[in-house]
């Protein structure tokens, strides 16, 4: 009865830590304050559920897979797997809690997936062989490693990207784990049923603070770790079923993040933006779109995941001509929740070509001005680009205020409305550059900024902090002390021409 017990104390465990962990952050400023369009919770919360999660679910993993309490172990091979298991969700962990505290690229997060599927790979993870209907079993060879590497690295990205509103990500973790659990125990794989137990009973206790509405949020210390150990797992659980479709089996588990991702990277790949830049147009947004609820929402999604779990448990035991009169039917019902959810409107297709064309002029617009930042020596050279930037933007008043070590410069154009106003604020801060911030005012009632312009707003924000950041200290002093009066603070005074100036007090973002 291991499973039972690492489920047990898994719950135990996360029940405790999650309130502690929701304490520390709260004492440390480590809050999610909801300054993006695509957020919904409107109000700060804590981010550092994720810690809470890997502890609850490594703890039990290495007490009742190592036979403590009792006579029963885990084979040796399975014990290597173990490490493996935890060596890999350690990586991954540490770089969610680097996510969560200073941000980390796309480039990086890729990268340090990449490393923790190939050492789980190391370990005995692999995706080795495929079984196709009608045909005997395929060998990959050499191509089981990149395939692999793909695999966990879509995987932890997948549940990434779910993770949107209070309570999906761990509900729908919860269920992909119960159903990979039952795959597992008809393979006899005695590891999985004991990760997979562990991790249902540390999401189960997450959930009770994190559903709507949540007191604490797992952060991408906890989606990207729920990620890699569904990823692993499942690629042990469907080694050995005799479905006709058992590589389809863990598709079939991890059904919602997995389609929310497919559809994220077309609507994206469409729109002409990076891939890598979030938006407003995921599964849980269109339902709320719809007139849903939050809560609403997620309790929708979790049942889309409760059937994809059932179908899954179905195929891996399910024959040819019945594998594929399942998939046939799930086929069907994916094009018509589609079609509800608007992605496949004759309106949404026309949307996606206009929106296309203004992001490939938005986005050519926004590379120009970095290739003039990147050549900027001065500050004032930055502002002028910045300036130029704002005006393609279609703003009507902008302030940027740069800072780094121990001078700070601030310049501002101001423009009084006319009308209703939206307000953009968005932080600078990277290596090098301490704060500050770029600030855009817009004439018109649009309630928030659209997720396309907050896109080139954001690159826009990049280039300006590698910019200043390459900039010499003495350059920054120099440019504040020709501003200065003799005997004034260590800001410039006001201006109203758009040079250098103290920016005074300046209102909260709206969007």
């Amino acid at each position: 009865m291991r499973p039972s017990l690492a489920f047990a104390l898994s719950l135990a465990l996360g029940t405790a830590f999650t309130p502690l962990a929701g304490m520390l952050a709260r004492r440390y400023g480590l809050l999610d304050h909801a300054l993006s369009s695509r957020k919904v919770h409107g109000r700060p919360v804590p981010r550092t559920g994720g810690i809470a999660i890997v502890l609850a679910f490594c703890l039990p993993v290495v007490l009742t897979g190592a036979g403590v309490g009792g006579s029963w172990e885990l084979p040796h091979d399975a014990r290597s797997r173990a490490l493996g298991l935890l060596l890999g969700g350690a990586l991954i962990a540490g770089l969610g809690i680097y996510d969560d505290l200073r941000g980390a690229g796309a480039r990086l997060k890729l990268a340090v997936q990449f490393a923790a599927a190939g050492l789980a790979y190391a370990f005995g993870y692999r995706i080795d062989e495929v079984s196709l209907p009608f045909f005997e079993h395929l060998q990959l060879g050499w191509l089981g490693l990149p395939l692999t590497m793909v695999w966990i690295a879509g995987v932890v990205n997948a549940v990434n990207l779910v993770d949107g509103l209070d309570g999906l990500a761990a509900g729908v973790a919860l269920l992909a784990a119960v159903a990979t659990a039952f795959v597992a125990g008809q393979g006899g794989h005695q590891l999985t049923m004991l990760a997979m137990a562990a991790l249902g009973g540390a999401t189960l206790a997450f959930l009770f603070f994190n559903f709507h509405r949540a007191s604490i949020f797992m952060g991408d210390t906890g989606s990207m770790f729920l990620g890699f150990v569904l990823a692993t797992a499942s690629i042990r659980a469907h080694q050995r079923p005799c479905g006709a479709f058992a590589l389809l089996v863990p598709v079939v588990v991890l059904g919602v993040p997995i389609a929310d991702t497919l559809l994220a990277i077309a609507r994206r790949a469409a729109r002409g933006v990076p891939l890598f830049a979030a938006d407003r147009e995921h599964l849980h947004h269109k339902l709320l779109d719809l007139g849903l609820s939050p809560r609403g929402a997620v309790l929708v999604l979790w049942g889309a995941a409760t059937l994809f779990g059932a179908l899954a448990v179905a195929l891996a035991r399910a024959g040819a001509w019945q594998a594929l009169a399942y998939l046939a039917c799930l086929g069907v019902l994916g094009l018509l929740a589609l079609w509800r959810l608007g992605y496949l409107s004759r309106d949404r297709l026309r949307a996606l070509a206009t929106a296309r064309r203004r992001n490939l002029e938005l986005q050519s617009g926004v590379r120009e001005i970095g290739e003039r930042l990147r050549r900027a020596a001065e500050p004032i050279e930055i502002w002028r680009s910045v300036k130029e930037a704002a005006s393609r933007l279609g703003a009507h008043a902008l302030a940027l205020r740069l800072v780094r070590e121990e001078e700070t410069l601030d310049f501002r154009r101001k423009v009084e409305p006319a009308g209703a106003s939206l307000r953009t604020r968005h932080s600078l801060r990277a290596e090098r550059v301490h704060g500050g911030f770029l600030e855009l005012v817009w004439e018109d009632d649009r309630e928030r900024i659209d997720r396309d312009t907050e896109i080139a707003v954001e690159r826009l924000c990049a280039y300006v902090m590698r910019a200043v950041g390459r900039l010499d200290t003495e350059a920054l002093v120099a440019a504040n002390d020709e501003q200065v009066p003799r005997g004034g603070s260590s800001r410039g005074r006001g201006s109203s021409d758009g040079e250098p100036g103290s920016t005074g007090s300046s209102p909260g973002p709206r969007a």
